[in-house]
């Protein structure tokens, strides 16, 4: 397949390409700020109000999973940087019918979580007199509601038009005030009260195993760890991607752990004994529904509460500004491997792919009509994310047996185990979303099918210049994944309508058994090493070849 870098239409669409302007520091946080998002709003009250005390476990066991799954992606970031990387990394390896499906997986988390964050800037906005015509009383958007959504969805597009320069310092800026706040929530709440018998009043796992491992998908807890691939997707734009996207993905991974477990720490010893007197599954208080803020308040901490309210704003405004840039370019990086018009290639003269910032800002606007509350979606996008980095750890496998002479900037040690081991956490993490969830990610992925597939098959047909292989062979074990795991979900015991024929335990062995099967059937079927150059060299330009292949360093570095 011929490259299409060099491809751009006449007029002033700029030259198809993305300035390299972003360096370490400029990495590091757009994922740190993707990961402390709205989730650290109301991620302790959820996970508290499904498991228990045992909610540190969830974070703990979230933690873990998503550690792994960071490792792998650490690697394939120095490896490969290029943006919208995990758009693009499965079709390197499995072709054209795997990279399309990962590629939708990946665009389709991006798109939605920008509309989730403004979701949740208008929920917590309810505390102000003048907001609370924006919900009905089933936490969906009034007309009214709707309209000032879309209009905060704009400001995100517009800052994006301004050049990922601008986006990199005014991103910076935002996350060091994200990442102050919890921090200083997490030590006036310690300091201010205190109750360690919380952990026991009710038993410390008062909903069992199923409560613990429920948490991490439904509850917000892996939603509020994710984010981290943001380095990644950056990474046609930074000045030197050898070197700082693997520490800038494993840096903002253990910061991100780090807040989220301490803060679900405080939550707990600094409620009043009285807040959970009939049981954890019945916590209230006055301002609940923005847990933190309305604790504040309930402690007499008014001063904290008015941060609190004023991050509400800017704390998911900086990650939904910073999803609405992935979401331009992952479908840049998907009409680069041919599954998407080429005018998703065009950027400006600032080199902002516009036409995707456009159809970003399209896809979030109809994503407010159906959508709830915060916590209902939580568990649908954690599955769509999940299934989305599902696919490092194939591609991770496949590269170190078939190009194990590649240059790795960053080497994971013991990579032949961590590999299959994080697959199998990301399928437990999928099944744990629930039957409820699972059916309607799988109506999802049926419309990006649609979709992405009419058009691939309409390029092919007509012979475009870049219509992707489909090389549907060697992506024949992700339809049955797909089945399989829906299968499992759907005889299991979590989530809404499942049959309940699968008990505790023997699910998640099955979940892992399967997961392993899928993932050595996937290594032995995946392309050639000569096919998987092809599709590196043919979907990367001149400029990536040699950084990424040859290892060729930039000749200047600068720091944003």
């Amino acid at each position: 397949m011929a490259s299409t870098d060099q491809i751009t239409p006449s007029g002033a669409q700029g030259n198809g390409r993305l300035r390299r302007e972003v360096g370490m520091i400029g990495l590091l946080w757009a994922s740190v700020g993707a990961i402390i998002g709205s989730g650290w709003l109301f991620g302790a009250k959820n996970a508290v109000v499904t498991a228990g005390p045992a909610a540190v476990l969830s974070w703990g066991i979230g933690a873990v999973a998503v550690v792994l799954l960071a490792l792998v992606h650490a690697e394939l970031g120095g490896l490969f940087p290029v943006a919208g990387g995990t758009a693009r990394y499965p079709h390197y390896v499995f072709g054209g019918f795997a990279g399309m499906s990962f590629g939708w997986f990946s665009w389709l988390q991006a798109a939605t979580i920008a509309p989730i964050e403004v979701q949740a800037m208008i929920n917590y906005a309810g505390h102000w007199s003048w907001a609370r015509g924006f919900l009905h009383a089933d936490h969906t958007l009034t007309s009214s509601g709707f309209a000032v959504a879309a209009g905060l969805l704009a400001v995100f597009v517009v800052v994006n038009f301004l050049g990922v320069k601008i986006l990199a310092h005014t991103n910076s800026a935002a996350t060091w005030w994200k990442v102050a706040i919890p921090l200083l929530t997490i030590l006036v709440l310690a300091l201010t009260e205190f109750h360690g018998g919380n952990f026991t009043a009710h038993g410390f796992a008062p909903y069992g195993a199923k409560g613990v491992l429920a948490a991490i998908s439904t509850s917000g807890v892996i939603f509020a760890l994710l984010g981290f691939e943001q380095a990644i997707q950056w990474a046609g734009e930074s000045l030197n991607p050898r070197r700082d996207i693997p520490r800038a993905v494993l840096g903002s991974v253990t910061l991100g752990t780090f807040v989220y477990v301490v803060l679900q720490v405080v939550f707990i010893t600094s409620l009043p004994p009285r807040t959970f007197a009939g049981g954890w599954a019945a916590l209230d208080y006055p301002g609940l529904a923005g847990p933190f803020a309305g604790l504040a308040t309930l402690l007499g901490l008014g001063w904290l509460a008015s941060l609190l309210y004023a991050d509400a704003i800017i704390s998911p405004g900086g990650t939904g500004l910073i999803y609405i840039t992935s979401s331009s370019r992952i479908s840049y990086g998907l009409s680069r491997n041919g599954y998407a018009p080429r005018a998703l290639q065009w950027t400006d003269r600032r080199s902002v792919p516009w036409v995707g910032l456009i159809v970003a800002y399209v896809a979030g606007v109809l994503c407010f009509l159906p959508f709830p509350s915060w916590q209902r979606l939580v568990s649908f996008i954690t599955s769509a994310v999940v299934l989305m980095y599902a696919g490092a750890p194939l591609v991770f496998g496949v590269l170190r047996r078939r190009l194990p002479g590649l240059e790795r900037p960053y080497r994971l040690p013991a990579g032949s185990v961590v590999a299959p081991v994080s697959f199998a956490v990301a399928g437990l993490v999928i099944y744990w979303a629930g039957w409820d969830t699972l059916w309607r990610l799988g109506a999802a992925i049926l419309i990006g099918y649609l979709l992405m597939g009419s058009y691939a098959a309409r390029a092919n047909a007509k012979g475009l210049p870049g219509a992707p292989r489909m090389d549907f062979r060697a992506g024949r074990w992700l339809p049955v994944y797909l089945i399989g795991m829906g299968l499992i979900s759907w005889q299991g015991t979590f989530g809404a309508g499942a049959a309940g024929n699968l008990p505790l335990w023997w699910d998640i062995v099955a979940v892992v058994l399967f997961s392993l099967a899928v993932y050595y059937w996937a290594l032995r079927a995946a392309l050639s090493a000569e096919e998987i150059e092809r599709n590196i060299h043919g979907t990367a330009s001149a400029e990536e070849i040699e950084r990424n292949i040859h290892g060729t360093a930039p000749a200047e570095e600068n720091e944003h």
